[in-house]
């Protein structure tokens, strides 16, 4: 097939995910490949827009910028509140995450930065805010969406069954 990524087609990839530092953060391997559907936002757009186009077997090298993957840091998303703003009992420890309701009606993921005596310091922003991303991708399948896929928006996987 010569088919090439456009919207509302799911796309098979593996990849390796570097930071700068060149610590690998994330792998999807030609034995369990990572499957999107292009086209939904379901990948960081810098990722998206350098894939558009590509064919099975085409291997890229990607380097996305916080601005088109996730975000710079927000410092309105670092807060500190009170350990009265946890259940009773709850042990709050760094690097514990939680989701919370601020109000937009979707839950926020935070992580636990650091506690000090009653006040508890967490970061709202994805983990990988503020960072450059470097994808060594090879695209593996490509083929056209099912009607579910697309009013989910999202892939079902390989071969478009729903597993959810």
């Amino acid at each position: 097939m010569s088919e090439t990524i456009q919207d509302k087609l799911v796309v098979g990839v593996t990849y390796i995910l570097k930071n700068d530092n060149g610590d690998t953060l994330d792998t999807a391997t030609s034995s369990d490949p990572f499957y999107y559907l292009h086209g939904a936002s379901n990948i960081v757009p810098g990722l998206e827009e350098e894939l558009t186009g590509l064919k099975v077997g085409d291997k890229k090298s990607v380097k996305v910028a916080p601005e088109k993957g996730y975000g710079e840091i927000n410092d309105q998303l670092k807060v500190k509140v009170g350990k009265e703003s946890f259940p009773e009992g709850t042990d709050v420890s760094p690097g514990m995450q939680f989701a919370a309701d601020v109000g937009t009606g979707q839950p926020l993921p935070f992580t636990v930065e650091k506690v000090e005596g009653e006040e508890i310091f967490l970061d709202g922003n994805h983990p990988l805010a503020g960072q450059t991303l470097h994808f060594e991708i090879e695209v593996v399948n490509i083929r056209a969406a099912t009607e579910d896929e697309v009013s989910h928006g999202h892939a079902h996987g390989a071969d478009g069954v729903a597993n959810h």
